[in-house]
Parts: structure tokens; sequence; C-alpha cells
């Protein structure tokens, strides 16, 4: 099949004779895009994805999408990958879109999401040591959450559903925190296991020994915490987050992970709230974390399940479960349909009268979606959403998006 700018549109027509036009430009545009020295020994590459999407929001908007109508969200992503000789590399990652969320603010928002520069001080892959701004190393959603990668549109619920838990203003008593289930959800202020990606701040050290992996991260703000907290800041990392996973590759087709973070969730705002003689690091988010994918023929199955604890201010410690199971079928090889079926339960906490509540309303979340590759630069899903929770209250139960993707 082939590929053909018309009018506003790219086309994919069969051509028996002729080139497909489309698809040369682009190729020999991702060729222009690339420098490298006369000895090749200095490289970079320039990588450009341009999504267009538009979702349809019923009640108010789910998870981390902040308009309560159906709106469109257009967004430009750059990548620079330079490689400096065998052992060092560097990774920018710039956007242009409506924020780091989708329909955050308006159109035009820049902004530098990634910078890093990693060493690799030997031949192999066995040790390699990281610096800047970039993913948490928890799970398995982040090593393939870009729009070109992940099947989906939106994130797992352990990456999206915002819970009662503040960053900013603790409660001021266990009944206080628990009246939080009847109000809508407060995106500025709240916050949700793992924020996305979480592109958090510090340094890492990971590589990969036989058959296992290792990752470990030294960052300034816990996953969980909103993106204007992830650059370095004030705090020069006296309230660090510490995370790190192990991997586990038996064979080609399954691969299994254990994760694991810790570390203060509020922010400096939140210090006269606290109760007198206690600091921001008395008070941690932390998880564990079993991710799991595998391989086999036509399907691909990815799966993850969080154990989280956030030590409350006034309240004592909140926990929840929350895991996702997903599936892609390629029922062809450019097209796909893609399953996800997504669950969070809420602990108990004391309620201060001699009794014991739940601290969030549970719920489950089911996405299905439908992705064709038209040729290797341009791609199209579409997405449909169901979430309910065991509530009066309902935060926008249907979803349906879609995403153009168009990347050289």
């Amino acid at each position: 099949m082939c590929l053909y700018p018309r009018v506003a549109l790219w086309l994919c027509v069969p051509r028996a004779l002729l080139p497909c036009k489309g698809q040369d430009w682009l190729d020999q545009l991702q060729t222009q895009l690339s420098l490298k020295n006369a000895d090749g020994s200095v490289r970079s590459d320039l990588t450009v994805a341009l999504d267009a999407e538009g979702y349809y929001v019923d009640q108010r908007a789910p998870g981390l999408i902040y308009p309560d109508e159906s709106f469109f969200n257009p967004r430009a992503t750059f990548f620079v990958d330079t490689e400096i000789g065998k052992h060092f590399y560097s990774l920018v990652q710039a956007r242009v879109d409506r924020g780091f969320d989708p329909g955050e603010q308006n159109f035009p928002v820049a902004r530098l999401d990634e910078y890093l520069l990693r060493w690799t001080p030997l031949d192999s892959n066995v040790v390699n040591a990281q610096f800047g701004k970039f993913a948490t190393v928890m799970g398995n959603w982040v090593q393939r959450h870009d729009s070109w990668e992940s099947p989906f549109i939106t994130p797992p619920l352990p990456y999206a559903n915002i819970t009662t838990v503040s960053s900013g203003e603790p409660p001021s008593s266990p009944a206080d925190f628990l009246s939080r289930r009847n109000l809508p959800v407060q995106k500025g202020e709240w916050v949700p296991i793992i924020w996305g990606p979480a592109y958090t701040t510090g340094g890492s050290l990971f590589g990969s020994i036989s058959d296992f992996d290792y990752a470990f991260e030294f960052k300034n703000a816990s996953v969980s915490s909103h993106p204007e907290q992830w650059g370095p800041d004030d705090t020069a990392w006296r309230y660090p987050t510490i995370a790190g996973r192990l991997g586990f590759r038996p064979d080609p087709a399954w691969n299994h992970g254990v994760s694991f973070s810790i570390g203060p969730y509020l922010y400096s705002e939140a210090q006269p709230f606290l109760p007198p003689g206690k600091t921001l690091s008395d008070y941690n988010e932390i998880n564990l974390a079993y991710d799991v994918s595998y391989a086999w023929h036509h399907w691909e199955f990815w799966g993850e399940i969080f154990l989280t604890r956030f030590q409350v201010p006034n309240a004592g410690n909140a926990d929840l479960l929350t895991y996702y199971l997903e599936a892609r079928y390629k029922i062809t090889s450019r097209l796909y349909l893609a399953a996800r079926w997504n669950q969070q339960v809420f602990g108990s906490i004391a309620d201060g009268s001699g009794g014991h509540q739940t601290w969030g309303d549970d719920m489950i979340q089911a996405d299905v979606a439908l992705g064709y590759r038209f040729t290797r630069h341009l791609q199209a899903k579409i997405q449909y959403s169901f979430n309910h929770r065991q509530a009066s209250l309902q935060q926008g139960e249907n979803l349906v998006a879609t995403q153009v993707t168009l990347k050289f």
C-alpha cells in the first residue's frame, strides 16, 4: 500500500507500478534529519511525531483529561538522539501541545519533557549511568507509553486515575479526608499512584546481566507528583524518591518484573498543615508492583499490579490495590484490536469515631481500541472506555477518543 498527500489528508492507495511518493518523501526527510561526522563516531538524529487527537467526554472528564467537554488536542513531539562514540548517549524530548495532559492548557505550550545524558563505561550493557530528567524505571507501561508504541490513547488506571490524596493541603482529620469521596476530582491538588511516565529529575543506574535486568533511580519528586514538579526545583533533592525494578526474561516470549518506590509525596506548601514536630519526610508514598508481558504469534499481553500506601497526615495509612490486564491481537500486519481491564480497590482507615471506612470509591474500567498502521510513518486509533465507581458521583463513565499519528 502507498501513501499520497491529498488535500489535508494522507491517503494510502495501492499502486503496482508507481512509487509511493508521499512515503518516499518522508523516508528522504527522515534521512536528512540525521547528522554524523566523517568517521561516524558522533551521530545525531531528529525524530518528529505529530499527533491529532479528538476526545468525546461524558460528564466530568476522567483520569488525566482536563476539559469537561469534547475537544481537539494537537501535539508535536521532537526527539533528538545523539551518540558520542561507543560510551555516551543523550536524549532531548521537546513538545508543543495543550499541556502535558490532554486539554490542560490552551495551545500552544512548549517545553522540554526529557533531557538526559547516559554513560556506558563498558562495551556491553551490563551497567549504565544516566542523569537528567526522564521517565521512571517502574513497571512496563512506561517503556511503551508513547503514541506510536501504545495500543491505546489513554494510560492504564494506575497511571491516570486521581485519588483523594492531596499533595499541597493535607486533611485536618480522618473525617475531612473521608469527606473528599463526595467531591468532584481536584486534578490540580490530588494525585494518582503514578502521574503518567513521571519525568522526574535525578539519576539512575541500570543494565542487563544474562536474563536479568536491573534499574535503580534517585529522583527529586515522587512518582505521583504533578508535571510542574518534575524539573529541578528549590527542594534540591532534600525529599527524594528512590525507585527500582528487577526484571527476569526466561525466554524471548516472557518478561517479568518487580518494582518499588518510596519517597515523600507532599509539596513544600503542605508543611504548615502538618502536625507539630513533623516534616515532609515523615509522609511517604510507598509502591510495590509486579509486571509481566508475554508474546505469542499474533497476540501480545501485558499486566501490572500495584500495592500502594500513602502516609496521610492526620488520617493514617491510606492503602489501595490497582491492576490492569491488557491484550493486543494483530488481525493483519497493519490492523490490530486491543482490550484492557482495569480495577482499583481501596482500603480502610479509622474514621475517628471508633469505626473504619474505605477512603476511596472502588472502580472498574474497560478499554477497547482499534488501530491501523497505514505505513511506517502513519497510523490511526480509535478507543472507547467505560469506567464506573461504587458511588453516586461518577467521574465520566464514557469516553471516546481518536488519534492520528504521523512520525518521521
